[in-house]
């Protein structure tokens, strides 16, 4: 047969692992591809490049689908390749493109196979990956399983890629398809050998509780945790994680709201060896429909050792000696260990802000391809539950969204309708709105004046419609792929406990609020397709304060409006305030509502919040373009 797969060509020496200069020399062969015809493929440092041997009678023809001139080598770089598979004698399929050359045309020939899996972005969205895979024939099976065995070898040397993963299910996200996801995504994970140990939660709060009481020594022994839900379900096990391993003091606040909390409670914020109970209820988005209540440690300890150094304890025995039979420290933020969310709740607004695609294929693959994109963390300290109470600090951990007012409501009326599915958010959310409730409230932010901030939207009506009806969105500097903000490196982290780069100072806004919302991400999802911050960053160490102040039903219906618009400008009316800010206070002076903590109730009377830059990794690299 011609062009059979014993014509390799490997530099001078049939060696395929042979070194030069510490890389592989290329190897080259006339291979078959299936469905395409008989190719000659390379093998180099970068990846796989292949051209048809046989020219096609136009100049301008379709291979695998694509357009190309027939000068041009089709290509798929080791970065996009996750697996290489030996499926051993089988039938390789001729062409079926009419320009393709008569050679294999409407033929199947019986090869000895190997196949590529990788991925390649979708020509409508970008940020959708999709599925690639290219089988190739040969007649000699040695040449065949040399192939592979370069191929492995290849895919061996790729930085970063997970091998052992933990994995959480949860069953009842969303529309109660969670395991049906994961066996959807399943054999991504196996095809690029990646182990896996699942559990799928049969109960509200087990995913927090394991991973409370999985010890540090064991959880080294992961290149990370996935979750197979929602962003609840994500909060529920960030929370567990965050639990007994990030140490840091409580947010800063005013000297007036410390006075009240001494007043009440003799509590001191930045007392250097403070160690106070807190407590922690878990709400998940479709599980957990109870709360439970753990102890937790917040403790003003050295920050950099705790962000910077990965140590055992020793202690000393009896002898002497030293022993390291203490559980190691494990530090949030490190360089290997990240979370992965394979999308299955309501919203899953966290996976669309660093994947730019609600897709479970999209997740599964930046996972096994060991992407990494940092993440900015918020920590929300509830003081007192109600006016009466006295002061109980309680620790949460946000990832993307706390709010109040209008959000709390909305997540609260929401219980009462779980069994609609994701459907609830809808009629809580007309519900809520026809009530149009205002809450009486004091909220303090930290300003930081050398840091350029969205300034409060001041004017009349008139300049209103007017920026409304032409907005610039060209001004705003939205988080994408290698996003130089995100990419900056603290300097001096606020949330160690240093107060940030510039002048800063505790600013006051008092009065009814229809709702107080702090976005650590953009929030972006299918009701906001911009999210409720358009230029909010992923690590740029900030939150967005958002205080939305009473007005009519209709002006607020219109600021609804515009968050439900693509290119919309939900922010710029005088009744809205945002500030960019890396700490606030908050205290209900009135009627009160609850706080939505990433779908989570939260019921606080007095709360304080910072947030921590780039604090945990996840297998993500930013939305596309």
């Amino acid at each position: 047969m011609e062009g059979d797969g014993d014509d390799c060509l490997i530099g001078e020496n049939s060696d395929p692992h042979l070194q030069f200069g510490g890389e592989a020399t290329p190897l080259s062969s006339t291979i078959f591809l299936d469905q395409v015809g008989e190719v000659i493929l390379t093998c180099n440092s970068d990846g796989l490049s292949w051209k048809c041997v046989e020219p096609f009678s136009k100049d301008e023809s379709t291979c695998l689908g694509i357009k190309r001139d027939s000068k041009v080598s089709t290509n798929i770089k080791f970065s996009d390749l996750y697996a290489v598979e030996f499926i051993n004698y089988g039938i390789i399929r001729g062409s079926n493109l009419p320009n393709a050359g008569r050679f294999l045309l409407g033929h199947n020939f019986e090869m000895y196979r190997f196949t590529v899996h990788g991925f390649h972005r979708s020509k409508t969205r970008s940020s959708l990956w999709v599925p690639s895979v290219f089988t190739f024939g040969l007649d000699n099976l040695q040449t065949c399983q040399m192939w592979v065995n370069r191929i492995n070898s290849s895919l061996a040397l790729q930085v970063g890629r997970p091998k052992n993963l933990l994995v959480f299910i949860n069953p009842k996200s969303g529309k109660g398809h969670g395991y049906r996801v994961w066996e959807t995504v399943a054999p991504i994970f196996t095809r690029a050998k990646v182990k896996t140990k699942v559990i799928v939660t049969q109960r509200a709060g087990q995913a927090f509780d394991v991973m409370v009481s999985t010890s540090n020594r064991e959880l080294n022994s992961y290149d990370g945790v996935v979750t197979v839900g929602g962003d609840g379900f994500f909060n529920e096990i960030l929370n567990g994680f965050l639990k007994s391993r990030h140490k840091a003091s409580y947010p800063p606040a005013p000297s007036d709201f410390i006075h009240s909390l001494e007043c009440n409670g003799s509590f001191v914020l930045h007392d250097p060896i403070e160690t106070a109970a807190t407590s922690f209820a878990v709400d998940d988005e479709s599980l957990l429909s109870s709360s439970i209540h753990n102890g937790m440690e917040s403790t003003n300890f050295s920050c950099w050792l705790t962000n910077h150094l990965d140590v055992y304890e020793i202690t000393g025995n009896e002898d002497g000696s030293c022993s390291t039979d203490q559980d190691p420290e494990f530090p949030p933020q490190n360089e290997w260990f990240r979370f992965g969310i394979i999308p299955a709740g309501s919203t899953d607004a966290i996976v669309m802000c660093t994947t730019g695609a609600r897709d479970p294929i999209t997740s599964a693959l930046h996972i096994v391809l060991g992407k990494r994109v940092c993440l900015d963390i918020a920590q929300v300290v509830r003081w007192r539950t109600t006016s009466t109470s006295k002061v109980e600090p309680c620790v949460r951990y946000a990832a993307s969204f706390a709010g109040y007012g209008f959000y709390g409501d909305v997540i609260t009326e929401s219980e009462k309708y779980r069994w609609m599915g994701p459907n609830r958010y809808d009629c809580a959310g007309t519900k809520v709105f026809l009530k149009h409730s205002s809450y009486q409230a004091e909220v303090a932010y930290l300003e930081v004046k050398s840091e350029e901030t969205n300034p409060t939207a001041k004017g009349n009506l008139a300049s209103l419609v007017q920026a409304l009806g032409s907005p610039n969105v060209s001004e705003r500097v939205v988080c994408r792929v290698n996003c130089n903000v995100c990419s900056m490196k603290p300097m001096d982290t606020f949330a160690c406990g240093s107060q940030p780069p510039g002048e800063t100072r505790w600013v006051t806004s008092k009065g009814r609020f229809l709702s107080v919302g702090a976005a650590i991400i953009s929030c972006r999802n299918e009701r906001a397709p911009d999210g409720l911050v358009a230029d909010a960053h992923l690590s740029d160490g900030f939150l967005h304060l958002i205080l939305i102040k009473e007005c009519p039903h209709a002006f607020y219906l219109w600021h609804l409006t515009e968050l439900a618009r693509k290119g919309g400008n939900p922010l710029k009316f005088d009744f809205v305030e945002h500030h960019k800010t890396p700490a606030f206070t908050f205290t209900s002076l009135g009627k009160q509502s609850m706080w939505n903590v990433d779908g989570e109730v939260l019921q606080a009377h007095q709360l304080s919040a910072q947030v921590f830059q780039g604090l945990i990794s996840l297998f993500a690299t930013g939305p596309e373009v």
